[in-house]
């Protein structure tokens, strides 16, 4: 892409935009003059092929570019809005053009631009913008880009795209970095700005790839590696997606300049007579927004508060995903003006053919053709949704003031007149998010589990305490009563016998003493009769109270073990309560599940309403819901017969994508036919590339080493070995730690027929020159060794037919003067085995050794170790007694022309 001044990127800018001029390739059309409204195009859009969607077209009249936001599902229409920029005379044109006056004046307060016939006349256009040469950056993006961000953010696809001839500003106005001044920062910079000013980085993703398409080749700026990216087009929506462009995650605004900066070093530029850095490519930045909408509540609330905020819990939040897509495009140039000559001829015929398909494609949609040429050019696929599409789409088209281009202005200013005509239908994409919302119940239903549990041992703690403390006090008391008992009894015992000693004592004085004495004794001794009978009641009573206070005390027992039967219960309460929880717990995860089932159900009936939508039929929506679930695990055990046309007709009925998915099915029984059925559909040499490109390789290598079902790991190795058979995949399964995951299935496994697809497996990957040494490192040879210890003839087929490929390559690469040295074969220790096995009884195992041999004993610097081995005995015999000739004519070509054979020969007395 040409810049100012002849560069730039890198250039300085002068307050204004700078470069030189070059014709384009567009056909000219009919001027649009000031009386007729371009914001109002005398037709109507039918249909179009590059959205797949028809829409009726509804006035609009011009205002900021982007228009307003569309929040229905039907979409409404938006415009493709223009806006023209001018970019000053250069020091070139300053002395070359003198003397003459600027072919275009611009009318901003009318938002017109006037274009020179000649020094008397002077055709005069209208656009949406139009930008001076004084006009700033921070000018030229609040009016062309920021309204198509914002809706990004809202959820809409945006597209934001320059168009002009060479060297008028361009990259300058999308793709400027402003290193050295920060007003100089491009459409692309500030745009990032924004994102991440509004998204937030814990819930919020932005994810950006970025592209060159060069000679009708799609490349990746990100990795230069990746020079041929397909274009895949969904059948259903029409939508456009790149699956093997790099994405890279932004987080802050450094890292998104770094990824401009290698971008831009990868880009493709030449140096040309109009320009000393024109760009040779077009260049696409797309930016993926993923946000969160917050505060959205449902209209209606329930009285009870706990509802409410139940309900609040379980609603999934709502996702919006928007694509901003900028488009840098390639300036065109005429070969007489611009010089170029040889490979820069051919990337300028290469640009203008694909600007002309861009502007058949414009001129069509304006002018409601029937057909719009969408696929003549990879551009044009690329943006069929900016264009009659569901974006909201900004162009901003640059010219130059030179009058000696004068026929380049004329061609760039009629592009956006056919432009402005265009109708897109916006559309609001956003989704509920469902795993967000599993996610924060389980962590709810964990936090109220803890919090359960937490006060249960507490309660527990609680009663255990109160039960000791009442024992104790218990105890306490009957030992206080039983000791204040025996005092007491001992106390009134006591007194009792010091009374009726007393009493006999007086009764012996009685009987001695005669008289009036007597009977004054007798009174006295009904007198202390009398006080001992008082004492003995006083004794009663008290007796009578403590057996009161032992009542009482018994009474305050019963209420403990009343109490303590209480707290049993209680307890046996929080229990019910807590398996009440595990149920809600094991509802809630029922719920998520019919969630999850009816939403993949949605999904499907809604994929088949938009088919008969677009077919034009009537089209009834089902009313019943029946789980796509159940139906694809139905067909799925359907498939397990092995018929190839059941597994073809599962294919076509449920898509790959969904079989592949299923191979991450909690249910056992559903991996194991999903697997069966990616196995099956791998044996088909059309169906591999398909399994690949959608992530079925990763996703078999990755059930590989986390499933323990053995068979699951059988059918996964047949599958990994029929990928296998494919040169391209073989190279990604090393990659992906194959061998590794082979080995360790190996080590594991015993059942014999698990071990013969691990070993074809690993024979196929034997049979590749570049990945021996790698294959070898990550112990693909010892593997092999391991599995021959099962001893099945079958097994060892396939052991041998791995050795005879890895020998067979070594032995083309040491011809080729690619290897030096011993065979990585003797080094691990098979030598022995190939031998020992080499006229094995069963012919695969013995055909595939014997081979081995032959391919070994080409490389001389083998013949000592084989000879050690005996190999020399088994390589006469090969040339001799072996049934195919082939094999036979190689050993014993080998044997004749080593000059080590031969004289093993000798020293043996072998008569060859």
């Amino acid at each position: 892409m040409a810049s100012g001044g002849g560069n730039n990127r890198n250039g300085t800018h002068r307050n204004s935009l700078k470069g030189t001029t070059t014709t384009s390739t567009v056909s000219t059309d009919k001027p649009l003059s000031v009386n007729s409204n371009p914001s109002k195009p005398a037709f109507k859009n039918k249909s179009s092929p590059l959205t797949g969607a028809s829409s009726g077209l509804r006035k609009s009249s011009p205002g900021s570019l982007g228009g307003g936001a569309a929040k229905d599902d039907a979409g409404v229409p938006g415009r493709v809005r223009v806006a023209v920029r001018l970019r000053p005379r250069n020091a070139e044109e300053s002395v070359a053009d003198a003397d003459f006056a600027d072919c275009v004046e611009l009318q901003p307060e009318l938002k017109r631009l006037k274009l020179r016939k000649n020094n008397w006349d002077t055709d005069t256009y209208e656009f949406d913008e139009v930008l001076t040469e004084f006009a700033s950056q921070k000018r030229v993006y609040e009016v062309v880009a920021k309204p198509v961000v914002e809706g990004v953010l809202d959820g809409y696809n945006g597209t934001i795209m320059a168009y002009g001839q060479t060297g008028t500003g361009k990259t300058y106005t999308l793709g400027r970095l402003g290193e050295e001044d920060t007003a100089n920062r491009g459409i692309m910079v500030r745009a990032m700005e924004d994102i991440l000013a509004e998204v937030s980085p814990e819930i919020d993703s932005v994810l950006v790839s970025y592209l060159q398409l060069y000679m009708e080749s799609l490349q990746d700026l990100l990795d230069p590696t990746n020079d041929n990216i397909s274009i895949v087009e969904e059948p259903k929506s029409g939508d456009v997606s790149l699956p093997g462009a790099t994405l890279v995650e932004i987080r802050d605004q450094q890292s998104f300049l770094e990824l401009l900066r290698l971008g831009e070093a990868h880009r493709h530029a030449a140096n040309t007579k109009l320009n000393t850095e024109s760009s040779r490519s077009h260049a696409l930045l797309m930016v993926h927004v993923k946000r969160t909408v917050k505060g959205r509540e449902p209209a209606h609330s329930s009285d009870n508060g706990n509802s409410t905020s139940m309900a609040r819990s379980l609603r999934p939040p709502l996702v919006r995903k928007g694509k901003l897509v900028v488009v840098d495009l390639a300036g065109s140039e005429r070969i007489d003006k611009s010089g170029s000559d040889g490979h820069t001829r051919e990337e300028a015929k290469s640009i203008n053919l694909s600007l002309s398909a861009l502007g058949k494609c414009i001129n069509a949609l304006a002018e409601n053709s029937a057909h719009v040429p969408v696929r003549d050019s990879k551009l044009t696929r690329l943006l069929r949704d900016s264009f009659g599409g569901t974006a909201r789409t900004s162009l901003v088209i640059t010219v130059g003031p030179s009058p000696r281009h004068r026929g380049e202005t004329a061609s760039t200013i009629m592009f956006g007149q056919r432009a402005m005509k265009v109708e897109n239908m916006l559309k609001l994409k956003e989704e509920f998010d469902y795993k967000s919302l599993a996610r924060r119940l389980d962590i709810q239903l964990d936090k109220l589990i803890m919090e359960h549990e937490r006060k249960q041992k507490a309660f527990e703690v609680e009663i255990e305490r109160i039960t000791a403390e009442a024992q104790n006090r218990i105890s306490e008391a009957e030992r206080n009563y039983a000791d204040a008992v025996e005092k007491e009894r001992l106390k009134y015992q006591k007194d009792y016998m010091e009374s009726i000693k007393k009493l006999e004592e007086k009764w012996m004085m009685n009987l001695q003493n005669q008289g009036n004495e007597r009977k004054e004794q007798m009174v006295h001794i009904a007198g202390e009769v009398a006080e001992v009978k008082k004492l003995l009641s006083k004794e009663t009573s008290l007796r009578k109270a403590a057996e009161e206070e032992v009542d009482n005390l018994k009474s305050q027992l019963a209420q403990l073990k009343m109490s303590e039967a209480s707290a049993n219960s209680e307890i046996l309460k929080l229990r019910k309560m807590v398996e009440d929880e595990v149920c809600q717990k094991e509802k809630l995860e029922g719920e998520i599940s019919m969630l999850q089932s009816q939403l993949l159900h949605l999904s499907f009936e809604a994929d088949e309403t938009r088919k008969r939508l677009d077919r034009g039929g009537p089209g009834k929506v089902p009313g019943r819901l029946d789980s796509p679930v159940s139906q694809v695990r139905s067909q799925l055990k359907d498939s397990g017969n092995g018929e190839k046309a059941s597994v073809a007709k599962l294919f076509e009925q449920v898509g790959l994508q969904k079989i592949l998915s299923l191979l991450e099915a909690e249910d056992a029984d559903v991996r194991i036919h999903a697997v069966k059925v990616v196995a099956n559909l791998a044996a088909e040499e059309t169906n591999q590339q398909k399994i690949v490109e959608a992530g079925g390789l990763k996703s078999l290598l990755m059930l590989l080493g986390s499933s323990e079902d053995e068979t699951i790991h059988r059918v996964a190795a047949g599958a990994i070995a029929n990928l296998a058979m494919n040169e391209k995949n073989r190279e990604l399964i090393m990659s992906q730690g194959g061998i590794s995951l082979l080995s360790t299935t190996a080590s594991h496994a015993k059942d014999p027929q698990t071990l013969r697809m691990v070993a074809g497996a690993i024979a196929n990957l034997c049979g590749n020159d570049k990945l021996q040494t790698k294959l070898r490192g990550e112990g693909g040879i010892k593997a092999l060794l391991e599995i021959v210890k099962c001893g099945h003839p079958d097994v060892l087929a396939q052991v041998a037919r791995g050795i005879a490929n890895f020998a067979k390559c070594e032995s083309r690469a040491a011809t080729q003067g690619s290897k030096t040295g011993r065979s990585l074969l003797i080094e691990d220790g098979a030598l022995p085995w190939i031998v020992q096995n080499a006229n094995s009884d069963a012919s695969p195992i013995r055909r595939h050794n014997e081979l081995a041999l032959c391919h070994l004993a080409q490389h001389e610097v083998n013949a000592k170790d084989m000879i050690s081995e005996g190999a020399l005995w088994e390589l006469v015999r090969i040339s001799q007694d072996c049934p195919r000739e082939d094999i036979r004519t190689l050993a014993h070509r080998t044997l004749a022309s080593s000059p080590d054979f031969i004289a093993g020969l000798k020293r043996l007395r072998i008569n060859y």
